[in-house]
């Protein structure tokens, strides 16, 4: 199907709370024209869609503190150390930007939260603590290392093990350890990623809100693409959109051959006939983030474009049916997408699907635990996952169709409805 405005409507199947003005997609030269003539989407015809979203409520993150607890003392850790970061909002709903002075709350294995920070920042620190009450502080020319130390201390004794967060700095992490060298310390992933990884429904529904809102911005994206838009263009409309529905989101796209490169080209590129078009994006809504990518072609797609993306498409399936059985991993789900790729004739392995399957998503866009060979997690209540089988034949074009998904009650259920084909990019 050639993307004009009138085929497209109905392929997409726009809700009714969107309304645009005629914005040409096809070839046709008549609908080839640049916004800045005046054919711009009217964003203003879009609803927030964000009012039914429910934060995070104080007693679900009191209760990922007190299993972190019990993870603590199930591996051995008498401590976590956090910076600001996402674990930290995660953990303590504490957000604090990031400097060459430490800002950190430690989590004992038993006890409430205790913070660290410069004593000219307590004030500050002390508006945005909402677990635990206790605070302590340096002057510039003290050492915060020693106050972790004393937290050790007054916690552990004069041995332990310190849980360090995966994405704290090292010259934090080295500074403590030369602090308090009678304790031992590891990377704390057993502790965080071990809460995070599951999500409760109050996360699903946060990332549903998140995906569902992405497509929606989709949808107005593609139904204003025209001939000789660049990328900048490309991602203003998709900025403008998620903004006018509610959230902050983003969606970036390659054109033509350059939709080869997974993550894209570094070459400025502008839109013609006959190009494919990867976009990859999504939005953030109370911390949670979406991730979508889809694979159309601006005008006509020739069956190579169809044979390509139909392939992608079963591998994606392929993954989301073996999901459905009991004793899968995630190594299993890579396996089966790479497999009916291998089979339809661009193996071996990495050689045109040359990334993973699908990565962990939540509060960070890619997060714990990865679809990929090699990871013998097994599939479980609350994960989530993109689920992004590509094929990129470099010099001609590359595909990609992206979705993610969760574990549910009774299998995997996906946030957002992949694509029936290239020409309808929307269930």
């Amino acid at each position: 199907m050639n993307f004009n405005r009138r085929a497209f409507i109905k392929a997409a199947a726009i809700a009714p709370a969107i309304t645009l003005p005629f914005v040409g997609c096809s070839g046709a030269a008549e609908n080839q024209k640049d916004p800045a003539s005046g054919n711009k989407p009217d964003f203003s015809k879009l609803k927030n869609m964000t009012a039914d979203v429910k934060p995070i409520s104080r007693e679900e993150r009191q209760s990922r503190i007190g299993k972190a607890q019990e993870l603590m003392k199930k591996n051995g850790v008498d401590a976590l150390f956090l910076e600001p970061g996402t674990s930290m909002k995660y953990f303590l709903d504490f957000d604090f930007f990031l400097s060459e002075r430490m800002v950190a709350a430690v989590i004992p294995a038993n006890g409430e939260p205790i913070y660290v920070c410069p004593k000219f920042e307590e004030d500050k620190v002390g508006e945005l603590v909402k677990f635990g009450s206790e605070i302590r502080t340096w002057e510039e020319h003290e050492s915060p290392y020693a106050l972790v130390k004393g937290i050790l201390s007054d916690k552990a004794g004069r041995s332990g093990t310190m849980g360090i967060e995966e994405r704290c700095r090292f010259f934090l992490f080295d500074g403590i350890k030369k602090e308090a060298s009678s304790f031992d310390y590891v990377l704390a992933d057993p502790v965080t990623a071990g809460c995070r990884i599951y999500k409760s429904p109050a996360e699903i529904a946060l990332l549903q809100k998140a995906n569902d809102i992405t497509i929606e911005a989709y949808k107005v994206l593609f139904d204003s693409l025209y001939e000789g838009m660049s990328q900048d263009d490309f991602r203003e409309i998709a900025s403008q959109a998620h903004k006018a529905l509610g959230a902050t989101g983003s969606i970036g796209a390659n054109f033509g051959e350059w939709t080869a490169f997974p993550h894209g080209s570094s070459t400025v590129q502008y839109l013609k006939e006959g190009d494919v078009v990867l976009a990859d994006g999504g939005c953030t809504i109370e911390g949670y983030k979406s991730d979508i990518s889809r694979t159309i072609v601006f005008g006509q797609a020739t069956d190579r474009h169809k044979e390509v993306w139909n392939l992608a498409k079963e591998a994606q399936t392929a993954a989301f049916e073996l999901a459905k059985n009991q004793n899968v991993t995630c190594e299993d789900l890579d396996a089966a997408a790479r497999k009916v790729i291998e089979e339809g004739g661009f193996g071996p392995d990495y050689k045109y699907f040359s990334h993973r399957l699908g990565h962990g998503i939540g509060m960070d866009g890619h997060e714990w635990t990865n679809l990929v060979r090699g990871n013998d997690t097994p599939l479980a209540k609350g994960m989530c996952f993109s689920n992004e089988p590509g094929i990129y034949i470099v010099g001609e074009f590359g595909v990609r169709v992206e979705d993610c998904m969760y574990i549910g009650d009774d299998g995997p259920v996906y946030f957002s409805q992949p694509s029936p084909a290239i020409d309808q990019p929307f269930a």
